[in-house]
């Protein structure tokens, strides 16, 4: 029932910038919820990103990623964006948005629904 959409993924150069957005859609209680996004690269564990409660709170990010990306609640209710600057070839990765009640935010196993991901490529 619950559905989320990644959009905004592509191909870019070292140093460009990219912003993802996430549409959330279904039976969700959203005062109660919040939406990560996560990144796996090839070879790699899935790795948390950044945090956000979808009606309220500050954001949290992982120490790696403080800095040069910004997670931001949209205009439209239910939506999140993961703005991302001066990108690396090391951020290559699928990036999937989630859902999550109160938790362990910065764990994958708190998320109860997940999107399909899209895929970020970024060129030396």
């Amino acid at each position: 029932q619950v559905h989320l959409v990644e959009s905004g993924g592509g191909l870019v150069q070292a140093g460009d910038s990219l912003r993802l957005s996430c549409a959330a859609s279904g039976p969700f209680f959203n005062t109660l919820m919040f939406m990560g996004w996560f990144r796996q690269a090839p070879g790699k564990e899935r790795e948390f990103v950044a945090v956000i409660g979808l009606r309220g709170g500050n954001p949290f990010y992982a120490p790696s990623i403080k800095g040069r990306f910004t997670i931001a609640r949209g205009d439209a209710e239910n939506t999140v964006s993961l703005e991302m600057s001066n990108l690396r070839p090391d951020d290559t990765a699928i990036y999937t948005c989630a859902l999550a009640p109160p938790g362990s935010l910065t764990t994958a196993k708190t998320y109860t629904y997940w999107g399909q991901g899209t895929q970020v490529t970024v060129a030396s």
